[in-house]
């Protein structure tokens, strides 16, 4: 489990095929940036991008994953070099500054207006219509790993349409300050809202 709250930003800084087929999954090497490592081991999970994946080697300042070409179809930004959003899994001793995160991407989203509103950011995603019934107004969601509120959300009939406000922190310590129109993006629904629409559509 996670918090979506980032504790560093990394950077993939190579991709190896897994094997020689084309369809092959990736070997990732990660600097962790400000990431400490030294309680992590072999095994241990760390969300990339808002992806759970597992430490496979380390040094002190990188360490590498294995991901299936799966899971690679399914998320955005693990595929090239390049910046990503770290958070170790969480502890109990640890306080959930955001809300509880499974790291298991439900859909990828598709920027459609990232603009400054007054002191803050407007962040403008449209979404997967199956995504839809589980935006609501103050409502929580991930994007990229990182834990924000929605502040609107408009239905269409091939998608919805979902508006958050970020302030300048949340783009500093996070890559969503390199988002521009077009950009995809990994999301997760909240946790309790994935519960409720079980339960509600149960047939017993």
């Amino acid at each position: 489990m996670f918090t979506g709250i980032v504790a560093a930003i990394g950077t993939i800084t190579s991709t190896t095929p897994l094997t020689a087929q084309n369809d092959s999954g990736l070997h990732l090497t990660i600097d962790a940036g400000s990431l400490p490592l030294a309680d992590v081991a072999l095994g241990d999970s760390i969300a990339i991008n808002g992806a759970c994946m597992t430490v496979v080697s380390k040094t002190a300042q990188q360490f590498c994953i294995d991901i299936s070409r799966e899971s690679l179809n399914l998320t955005s930004g693990l595929d090239h070099p390049g910046p990503v959003n770290l958070e170790k899994a969480l502890t109990l001793a640890d306080r959930i500054g955001g809300h509880l995160v499974s790291g298991h991407v439900d859909g990828l989203g598709t920027v459609s207006q990232f603009k400054p509103v007054n002191e803050s950011f407007e962040l403008i995603i449209n979404a997967p219509r199956e995504l839809a019934r589980f935006l609501a107004y103050k409502g929580s969601i991930v994007v990229n790993g990182v834990s924000l509120t929605v502040n609107r959300v408009t239905d269409y009939a091939d998608h919805c349409e979902f508006s958050i406000n970020l302030i300048p922190h949340t783009l500093e310590v996070t890559t969503l300050k390199f988002l521009t129109p077009g950009s995809r993006v990994n999301l997760e629904i909240d946790l309790i809202a994935r519960y409720v629409e079980r339960m509600l559509n149960l047939k017993e």
